[in-house]
């Protein structure tokens, strides 16, 4: 094959040694020579292989206690220089510059590190320099030199050096663009933190990253294409979980599990169950047993809950996944499962079943973000949680402590769901979800004409707004299902004429002072 350059000489120098001396030996067996640097080189010679020290190639010695290294002529001139060229190779000759035609870098762990919690200086000296330098040079010069800037880049070099005695152009392209994404998300990294070090939630210029976990079989419709990617730092959720059994995830499965693990997440008092249907939760329980609350949860909307998600908040157990079992589900995802629960839901061949490990932290800081056409939106998560000394009651009648449990609840349910909210709950369980309505009144008789039609008894439960009610008439309709006491962020021009409503039909009402718009 006309573009296959062989490899003579391979500059390796890595922090992951996974994989490195069975690498360096099967280039040793075709005959490359191995420059290296450091620690890598201290592990390739103590294998037995013969290496030569980059200080000892380049006639110049690492200074400055290691940060500078490779920022030589004759490593990034080796790297750079063109073979096609005569005058490249002419100025290569007269510099006594050899060609170097292999680059195996991964860079200093600065991400890990960050992620310890390690101090400021120690983060900094993990951010490698020489490092992207020459894999930047090695993919600027694809036409001659290959990149490999991870360990599972390794077989497909060796396999190219067996069949062709060199590497095609074809892949030197594949591993120069995975390089330029490498350096990229280093960058981005180090970027964000150094932000973040100097206080600015928002820089001028703001760049994000993600490592392809998955390509889907398609989008949320099938003329779509897609793909899951993972980032940094890592949440329990959907992108750390273990599939333990069932077809591969669909786009709409990865949204609905993740917004039904975060739902379930705002729970961590009690066993709790979530189940979602079109990345809304249409049943929520907080019970003494993961099977009790799943009984409840499923009341709420059982026609709904068919083909839904369910995220559970404590370990799965054999009586919670036999009934779960009972109906047709989607995927299950739960921090861990017990041997009976999986043997048992083993016989459901399509269902998804997914361990995290844990539950997220639903008060943990984070941002999102939602393309838009030329651009997008950066904001934090929503991490809002209201306690009980943050509500002020507004009306004549303060809620029972029953009632006030109830309203506590129906508020963090109403947090995962789309606006317009609301919520009606009553002995730590949904009785009626409204989700994604227009006007608010339509959603407070959607979600009790909902509960009502699985014959759940709505008299003297608790009502949830994401936002206030900017007229009496959602409220009056909230009343008519039966609510005796409602929680709402307020804020509305006619708070009083809502406030009064509520003392006429003599139900309690507070205020957060917090909304939960989820668009």
């Amino acid at each position: 094959m006309s573009d296959v350059v062989p490899i003579r000489t391979a500059l390796i120098s890595v922090s992951d040694k996974t994989g490195l001396i069975d690498f360096c030996r099967a280039l040793e067996h075709h005959g490359v020579k191995i420059l290296s640097t450091g620690g890598t080189a201290q592990a390739i010679r103590a294998a037995g292989i013969p290496v030569t020290d980059v200080s000892e190639h380049t006639g110049f010695p690492e200074i400055l206690d290691g940060r500078v290294k490779t920022l030589v002529p004759q490593v990034h001139g080796g790297i750079l220089g063109r073979r096609t060229v005569p005058e490249h190779v002419a100025q290569m000759g007269e510099h006594k510059i050899a060609p170097i035609d292999l680059v195996a870098v991964n860079l200093y762990p600065f991400e890990a590190t960050v992620a310890r919690g390690a101090a400021f200086e120690d983060c900094i000296e993990n951010i490698d320099i020489g490092g992207p330098a020459m894999i930047r040079s090695a993919a600027k010069n694809h036409e001659s030199v290959a990149v490999l800037t991870l360990p599972a880049h390794y077989q497909a070099v060796l396999d190219e050096l067996k069949a062709h005695g060199g590497t095609t152009l074809a892949t030197r392209k594949t591993l120069a663009a995975a390089a330029y994404a490498r350096t990229a998300a280093y960058d981005s990294a180090i970027s964000t933190w150094f932000a973040q070090q100097n206080g600015v939630e928002y820089p001028d210029s703001f760049s994000f990253s993600g490592t392809k976990k998955q390509e889907l079989r398609y989008g949320e419709n099938p003329h779509q294409s897609a793909a899951f990617y993972t980032s940094t730092p890592a949440r329990y959720g959907v992108a750390t979980a273990t599939q333990l059994q069932g077809k591969e995830l669909s786009y709409n499965n990865y949204n609905d599990t993740d917004a039904a693990f975060e739902c379930v997440a705002e729970f961590s008092e009690q066993p709790t169950v979530v189940i979602v249907k079109h990345a809304n939760p249409c049943g929520v329980s907080s019970a003494a047993s993961l099977a009790d609350a799943w009984d409840s949860a499923l009341a709420c909307d059982p026609v709904s809950a068919f083909g839904g998600i369910v995220a559970v908040n404590r370990t799965l157990d054999e009586a919670t996944a036999e009934k779960i079992s009972a109906i047709f589900t989607e995927v299950i995802i739960a921090p861990e499962v017990t041997e009976g629960a999986k043997t048992l839901l083993a016989k459901k061949k399509n269902l998804r079943l997914l361990t995290t490990g844990g539950v997220p932290s639903p008060t943990e800081a984070g941002v999102t973000f939602k393309s838009l056409a030329g651009g997008f939106l950066l904001q934090t998560r929503d991490a809002g949680r209201v306690l009980p000394a943050d509500l002020k009651v507004v009306t004549k009648r303060a809620p029972t402590a029953q009632e006030l449990e109830d309203l506590l609840f129906a508020f963090r349910v109403g947090k995962h769901v789309k606006s317009n909210a609301i919520v009606y709950a009553k002995n730590l369980a949904t009785l009626g979800v409204g989700a994604g309505q227009m006007n608010r009144v339509d959603s407070a008789r959607i979600a009790a004409w909902r509960g009502k039609a699985a014959n759940l008894d709505f008299t003297g439960c608790a009502v949830a707004s994401d936002a206030f009610f900017p007229f009496a008439d959602g409220l009056e309709a909230a009343i008519a299902a039966g609510a005796s006491a409602v929680i709402q962020p307020g804020g509305s021009i006619r708070d009083n004429e809502v406030v009064e409503a509520a003392d006429k039909a003599g139900i309690a009402m507070v205020f957060t002072g917090m909304r939960h718009f989820r668009h």
